[in-house]
């Protein structure tokens, strides 16, 4: 038996439920392999940042504090996609979890950290009314201090520094839309809209259509230097924060400014329609980020030619890192380029990038986004 036939899901190639199925199936490895309690806590969870574990790793002494909103945000997905009363007690327990190892508190310095997790709350609130209020009013409160004029605008990406860039502007600008509605200010949107404008005329490069990651600046607010480094997530975001915004815009801008970059991803990112992968680390999520919002646009957008590419991407993604799996310990492994077989690591000091939360949680999110897409086209 090889490895790709080794693994059940009960599923067949036509089946309506493949994906969700397969969704599953990457659910309970991840979480088999990496969810572990705070400190032998009760009614505790958090990711563990590694696998095969290290005894820092079952400490939680290297937590990094965004993975675990992306791992709130795979637990919600499963959650949308079959709701189950296990997983909602492991999604409050969470939420503590990220609490407590942060010392009581909700935010860090990083305003893309704590971006991350005020969506990933938001969702766990529509999904099973878990309480966030306090928290939203700590992470929407630190947001808007964070805004300044220079370098034309934008929010910053850590307290003290002197950088702006799109993976904090872009989640942000995602976050301020939907609390607008959810319990912030009315001029929440606005804050959003001018992010992304911000976005667009400072970081937009003109030659691919691709988002650059962020400028440095000089206290004066002059802009000092453009990082002209090309990332999948920071599209991902973009994509993101303009399907918000067009939602009842009339202009047509936001819609032709994500279809833009949705075109341009498909020409620069992207090898026979399987997204290109950032190594391990923090770069192990950034494929999975750019996958989730594709799969909103395909969802939230007129359909358009644009919207057909973004389904193609996300679901050639899905099969690519379905395909090159590896079979370990509690279920599939999966590798940092989708495109190639995953390794499976022997143990906790083999530096192999499977180890590594962030990858196993980008494996499972383009899954869930094609479930998602699976189910909205039943």
């Amino acid at each position: 038996m090889t490895q790709r036939a080794g693994y059940a899901d009960g599923t067949t190639e036509g089946s309506p439920s493949l994906w969700g199925a397969r969704s599953a199936v990457a659910e309970r490895a991840v979480l088999a392999r990496h969810l572990r309690r705070v400190w032998a806590l009760p009614g505790t969870r958090l990711g563990v940042a590694g696998w095969p574990q290290s005894i820092g790793n079952r400490l939680h002494g290297h937590w990094n504090y965004w993975w675990q909103a992306h791992l709130l945000d795979c637990l919600v997905d499963a959650q949308e996609r079959q709701p189950n009363a296990a997983r909602a007690a492991t999604i409050r327990r969470l939420v503590r979890g990220v609490r407590l190892r942060n010392l009581g508190t909700w935010t860090n310095d990083y305003y893309d950290d704590i971006a991350w997790l005020g969506l990933a709350l938001m969702r766990a609130r529509d999904c099973e009314d878990v309480p966030i209020t306090k928290a939203m009013t700590a992470i929407a409160a630190q947001l808007r201090a964070g805004w300044t004029d220079h370098g034309g605008g934008g929010i910053w990406w850590r307290r003290k520094d002197m950088f702006k860039n799109v993976p904090a502007n872009g989640p942000a600008a995602i976050l301020f839309t939907r609390w607008a509605t959810r319990g912030g200010q009315r001029a929440d949107r606005q804050r959003a809209r001018s992010m992304t404008e911000w976005m667009s005329q400072v970081l937009v490069d003109p030659a691919t259509g691709l988002l650059w990651d962020g400028v440095y600046v000089e206290p004066d607010g002059s802009i000092k230097d453009i990082v002209r480094v090309i990332y999948t997530y920071c599209q991902g975001v973009y994509i993101g924060a303009c399907v918000e915004l067009a939602d009842g815009d009339t202009s047509g801008v936001w819609v032709e400014r994500a279809e833009q970059t949705i075109r341009a991803v498909a020409t620069h990112l992207n090898d026979d329609n399987v997204l290109r992968g950032r190594g391990g680390g923090d770069g192990g999520l950034f494929a999975g980020i750019l996958a989730r919002y594709l799969a909103q646009a395909v969802l939230r957008l007129p359909p358009s030619p644009a919207t057909a590419t973004a389904r193609d991407l996300v679901l050639g993604s899905a099969l690519a890192a379905w395909r090159n799996r590896a079979l370990a310990r509690s279920g599939p492994l999966f590798g940092p380029e989708w495109a190639q077989p995953a390794q499976v690591p022997r143990a906790a000091g083999h530096r192999r990038v499977e180890r590594d939360l962030s990858v196993q949680l980008s494996g499972w999110m383009v899954l869930e986004a094609a479930a998602l897409l699976e189910r909205s086209a039943g």
